[in-house]
């Protein structure tokens, strides 16, 4: 009994050792995880090194025009038409991506920035902090599929990979917030009502008679894609250049049913734009868009 007792006590210090043992070890493995990783971010090379929520303004033109934008309160929008319906996540993910510039060189050497392509930059990014120090990265001539690129005056010439512009690399069409249309059919398509130069026009989809005509508005309306925009923040005094005021509009009151409840959306119809397109605004958007005549001509059923 005494002999097994002890054979146990032996196979507890045993396995009390191995668990020391392996304690041990992952807290080794655990410091020179981060001894490499502090080693790694010691090695790398920043251009710009600004926290992304410390830049207030950015100014940039990358090939696709210039574009400008500024935060206040938290809340981004483009300088020069600040009613303009910026996405925030673009001027974010801007921020952080002009802040924090990764080289994968420094260069070394007497060579002028001529030689880079940098006296007269390709691109050029700006921002400006909190404090309200602004950095200006230039870029110039591509090596490989990186570009050679300096900060401000410095002098100093880096390589940065060709990725980094992707992240300004839009026009400002694609920073806009597009209103939702919803989705409409001869099944949930309730009423639609037409006012035109004083007369109105009522399809039911109760009144048996109408069955043909909305089954015809409701195609046109199904058929809608709001994806091409005429102006993003349209000015009162400006409605009458798109047919879009009072006195010269279409106005088309649809009511469908949406999870079984009835919702009513406004449609306003507008001129042509010579394009075989009509300017068109919804509700109370300030958004004018371009939508097909045929499509419209369907929505009124003419």
């Amino acid at each position: 009994m005494k002999k097994r007792r002890r054979g146990i006590l032996i196979l507890v210090i045993i396995l009390a050792a191995l668990i020391l043992a392996y304690a041990g070890l992952r807290i080794w493995n655990g410091e020179q995880e981060q001894k490499e990783e502090e080693e790694q971010e010691a090695a790398r090379i920043y251009v710009t090194d600004t926290a992304a929520e410390d830049i207030v303004s950015l100014k940039f033109d990358v090939g696709n025009g210039a574009l400008e934008f500024e935060k206040e309160d938290d809340t981004w929008y483009y300088t020069p038409d600040r009613d303009f319906p910026l996405q925030q996540s673009y001027p974010e993910d801007m921020a952080g991506a002009a802040g924090a510039i990764e080289a994968d060189r420094e260069l070394e050497g007497g060579d002028s920035l001529a030689d880079y392509g940098l006296d007269e930059p390709t691109y050029t990014i700006e921002y400006t902090d909190v404090e309200g120090g602004t950095v200006q990265i230039k870029f110039g001539d591509m090596a490989g599929d990186d570009y050679y690129v300096t900060v401000g005056d410095t002098g100093t010439v880096y390589t940065v990979p060709g990725t980094v512009i992707e992240s300004f690399n839009y026009a400002l069409e694609d920073l806009a917030v597009l209103d939702t249309w919803p989705s409409i059919g001869s099944g949930n398509l309730v009423r639609e009502v037409i006012t035109s130069d004083g007369v109105t026009t009522t399809y039911d989809s109760e009144n048996e008679d109408q069955t043909e005509d909305i089954a015809a508005v409701a195609g046109g309306l199904g058929a809608v894609t709001l994806s091409e925009a005429a102006d993003y923040s349209v000015e009162d005094e400006d409605l009458p250049g798109y047919g879009l005021d009072d006195t010269s509009r279409t106005v088309v009151e649809v009511t469908y049913t949406l999870d079984e409840e009835e919702q009513t959306m406004m449609l306003y119809i507008g001129a042509e734009d010579g394009d075989g397109n009509r300017y068109v605004m919804i509700n109370d958007s300030r958004i004018v868009y371009l939508i097909s005549e045929e499509i419209c001509n369907n929505i009124l059923n003419i």
